[in-house]
């Protein structure tokens, strides 16, 4: 097999430090690398000073996109800024290469149908890198949710906020995508995973309303801060699913809480656990995943790819779950923007 990497930062070396640790040299990795600007980063994000990202992965890089696809690779990893995400699985569709495309599937939604006519004509598999599908203390809420564990749902929120200048510490914040919005940055695009598992446990909303912007001191082009409700459906009632995000949050925050009219499940990514708190008294049920290897959701997602791509299974996330998740946070931007209601 062949790998074409487009984009190699720090997300991009991930996935091909994690492609090496589950094919080793059977699969030969070529690469698109436009600007080379990202030093070769160890798993734990440290500059490895010495080391040369071709020589050390054993990758052939190409300055020149066709010139890389002529190359016939069977699968490619879309891993360049988000603005650019559409335009090259675009053309690396009609090359007939499997498409594993980092989160979200762009900044915008133009050119997507063109996209999805093109996947579906062509028989390939696509996967959006949404991880946290893989996280064991979310697969347990989504088990508890299946098993009406906490009864007719109320309500629920979700939180993530972390620190943006210490995303990579290793580069200025203010160059990066996140920081940018020409490149598809700001806090809730980049944020996106918590639309993904709203709509992996919630479906699709039908309304969105935002309210945020700017409002720290970071030097970005972009919103930095944003609360969104959505209107859900559940059971054949609305539901009200509320994400606050941000890039200031300094020890970074990452929960979920989900109350019922028998209790409330709550999930949170810093300490380890997801509890089931039955209404009533009764002993509350702890699943602890503090032990869990966060990397390993990476390989996980990954190994499922290449699982379909040789034809054994599918993918969770395909296409139209990073559509749908692309939908709902564009939706928010455009409230925040306007401040409108905005209908799916």
């Amino acid at each position: 097999m062949k790998a074409l990497f487009i984009g190699l930062g720090s997300i991009g070396q991930r996935h091909l430090r994690n492609l090496r640790k589950l094919a080793g040299d059977s699969v030969e990795v070529i690469a698109y690398r436009a600007k080379r600007q990202v030093p070769v980063l160890n798993d734990k994000f440290q500059v490895d000073e010495n080391a040369n990202l071709a020589e050390k992965y054993n990758v052939r890089e190409f300055d020149d996109l066709d010139e890389a696809l002529n190359e016939r690779p069977e699968i490619v990893f879309i891993t360049n800024p988000t603005s650019h995400h559409v335009d090259v699985a675009l053309k690396a569709a009609k090359a007939g290469c499997h498409l594993f495309i980092e989160k979200p599937i762009d900044s915008c939604i133009d050119r997507v149908d063109e996209l999805v006519e093109l996947v579906s004509s062509k028989g390939l598999i696509t996967t959006v890198a949404y991880q946290l599908r893989f996280h064991p203390g979310l697969n347990q809420v989504y088990r508890w949710l299946q098993e009406k564990c906490i009864g007719n749902l109320l309500s629920v929120s979700i939180r993530q906020g972390e620190y943006l200048p210490g995303f990579h510490p290793y580069e200025d914040y203010r160059i990066s995508y996140a920081s940018r919005k020409e490149l598809g940055g700001g806090v809730i695009l980049t944020q996106i995973h918590e639309f993904d598992y709203a709509l992996w446990f919630f479906g699709l909303p039908r309304r969105i309303v935002a309210i945020g912007g700017k409002y720290s001191h970071l030097e970005v082009d972009v919103e930095d801060t944003a609360t969104i409700l959505m209107e859900c459906k559940c059971d054949d009632r609305m539901l009200p699913v509320t994400l606050t995000l941000d890039y200031l949050q300094k020890p970074p925050d990452r929960n979920c809480i989900i109350v019922g009219d028998q209790g409330k499940i709550v999930w949170d990514f810093h300490s380890g656990h997801t509890t089931l708190i039955p209404m009533g008294g009764e002993e509350k049920k702890v699943f602890d995943f503090s032990q869990f290897d966060r990397p390993s959701m990476f390989i996980d997602e990954l190994k499922q790819f290449l699982n379909a791509v040789s034809g054994k299974g599918s993918t969770i996330v395909d296409l139209q779950c990073g559509i749908d998740s692309l939908r709902m946070a564009l939706a928010a931007r455009e409230s925040l923007e306007t401040g409108e209601i905005v209908s799916l």
